[in-house]
This record gives C-alpha cells, sequence and structure tokens, in this order.
C-alpha cells in the first residue's frame, strides 16, 4: 500500500508516545502508517517478514522487529489486528509473545474481531502480570482503515480506555467504551448481525429490481434518499448491481465472523433464525469459489 492511498487527515495534538503494532494485514498496515503520521514512535511486527520491512520503508522512523516480544519492548500501547482466536493467543502467549515483553502499567488494545472469550481469558492474564488489555474491534472496512475513520468498540477498564484514545485517535474517528472486559467484542458482534441482514435484504431487492427490468442505479438512487437507506446501500449497492466484488471484507472473513456470533448466541440462549441462514448463504458463496468476494457477493446466489 503506498503512502498516497493513506489519506490525509489533520491529528488532534496528542503527545508521542512509544507504541508498537502487530500485525499488518489490510487493516494494520494503514493502522500502523496512520500512528507512525502522527507522530508516535511504532515499532511493526508481522509474521511475515517482508510485509514488515516494506512497511517500515514507507514509513520513515519506524522500525520492525523479528518477534511480538521484541516488538512490544519498551512500548507505552501494543495495538493488534490480526485474524481470530488463535493468531491473537500466538502473538500475545509464550516466550515470544507480546505479554513477555510488556513492562508493568503497558497496556495490550487488540483490534482483532475475536471471541468475547478469549478477551476475558487474556484480561485476566494481563491483569495476573501487572499489564492491561482492551479488547477493540473495528468497524469500517479497507477503506475505513486507509482513511483512518474507523469506528472502535472497547472493552475492559475505562481508565485504561482513556489513556488508549487519543492516541488511537489517529486511525479512528469513533472510539467508544461500552463496559467491562469481552463488551467490544460483543458490540462487534451485534454490527455483524445487523450487517448481515441488511446484505441479504439488499441482495433481494437488487436481484428483483433487475428481474423486474429496472435502472437499478436510478432506483438505488431513490430509495437511497428515504427509509431503505443505508450504509451498504450507499456503498455497495451499485457494485452489487453490476456484479463488482473485488474489494471489501472478504467472505471468508465474514463466516468467521459470523461463527463467533452463533456461538456466543447458544452460549446466551439467543435465537438468531436469520443470522445463521444467511451464514449457510455465505457458505454457497464459498463453494461458488467466493471466498475472498466481498460481502456483498451474496446477490450471486440469486442471479
Amino acid at each position: 500500500m503506498s503512502t498516497a492511498s493513506i489519506a490525509a487527515r489533520s491529528y488532534a495534538a496528542t503527545p508521542a508516545q512509544s507504541v508498537a503494532f502487530l500485525g499488518l494485514g489490510v487493516m494494520g498496515y494503514p493502522m500502523a502508517g496512520h500512528l507512525s503520521r502522527a507522530g508516535h514512535q511504532v515499532t511493526v511486527y508481522n509474521r511475515t517478514q517482508a510485509r514488515a520491512r516494506a512497511w517500515t520503508a514507507e514509513f520513515a522512523g519506524g522500525r520492525h522487529a523479528p518477534t511480538p516480544r521484541e516488538a512490544a519492548a519498551g512500548a507505552h500501547i501494543v495495538f493488534c489486528c490480526v485474524g481470530n482466536d488463535a493468531d491473537l493467543r500466538s502473538v500475545v502467549l509464550g516466550p515470544d509473545g507480546a505479554f513477555a515483553g510488556m513492562q508493568p502499567g503497558s497496556i495490550f488494545a487488540d483490534h482483532t474481531t475475536a471471541s468475547a472469550e478469549v478477551a476475558r481469558e487474556l484480561y485476566a492474564e494481563a491483569q495476573r502480570r501487572g499489564l492491561h488489555f482492551i479488547d477493540a474491534p473495528i468497524s469500517g472496512g479497507q477503506a475505513g482503515a486507509a482513511n483512518g475513520q474507523l469506528t472502535v468498540m472497547c472493552g475492559g477498564d475505562e481508565a485504561v480506555f482513556a489513556q488508549v484514545a487519543p492516541v488511537a485517535q489517529a486511525f479512528s474517528r469513533a472510539f467508544t467504551y461500552m463496559g467491562e472486559s469481552g463488551s467490544g467484542q460483543l458490540t462487534k458482534m451485534v454490527n455483524q448481525i445487523c450487517v448481515a441482514g441488511l446484505v441479504q435484504g439488499l441482495a433481494e431487492a437488487i436481484a428483483f429490481g433487475l428481474r423486474a427490468g429496472l435502472d437499478m442505479p436510478r432506483v438505488l438512487d431513490v430509495i437511497g434518499k428515504g427509509a431503505a437507506q443505508s450504509w451498504q446501500m450507499d456503498n455497495r449497492g451499485k457494485t452489487m448491481a453490476a456484479g463488482q466484488f473485488d474489494f471489501g471484507f472478504a467472505v471468508d472473513w465474514m463466516r468467521k465472523d459470523l461463527g463467533l456470533v452463533l456461538a456466543e448466541a447458544r452460549r446466551n440462549g439467543t435465537r438468531l433464525p436469520v443470522t445463521a441462514l444467511v451464514d449457510q448463504f455465505y457458505g454457497d458463496i464459498q463453494d461458488m469459489g467466493g471466498q475472498r468476494w466481498d460481502i456483498s457477493s451474496l446477490i450471486q446466489r440469486l442471479r
């Protein structure tokens, strides 16, 4: 990702801090870049070292470390954005994990969409070690990360959240405290339930309109000014109608997220019939070869 692809933004006056960022995927790479642009001293770690070297070549003053432990050494806040619960444990725990390198009183802020269970587990382990842990999953997709406009929902201790928030404003438009440990992950699950239903409804509406012979870009312009308006309609409606799915949030990632949602629902006794059905529909998309298509590809089942 080039520097030019990360939109220029104004940073509020926040004292520079030594921070680390673990995980330089499509979200983490620009998030770490915004921290560097805001003047923080950033050390990065990525499982694929070539990616970390590319990041340090792009962002002057940053450096990379060969292990999470070494990246976290001396950092006041360690940010993280990896794939799932197992990935998160692998960069946090063990002799080369971040917790082993962090100083007492420092903070681990996790932006991975993971389970509430692992968030509570790592919060408790951090407390045992004299560290702090915030679960802080994000919403806004690749574009939100690139533009520094992510929505972040946080669980943990509110006083710790207050220390992270001024630094995290570098990549956030909203950084909000939701409650005790695990509350950030639970809030992200609510978000994904909403998104799943919205995308399926939009897919059915567009498929119906196309079959009826309507000019769907015009239809979307009209109904987008009324009660049907949504982020999904504004940003994915016309590309869905055009059959374009080579961007955004991948189906494989959504199935991982919905798996977390459905597991939590089984635990707390919530009935989620529509969400469970849409999860199956995403399985159909995977069977069609659309594992890396954007989640708006649900419409392909209906064509």
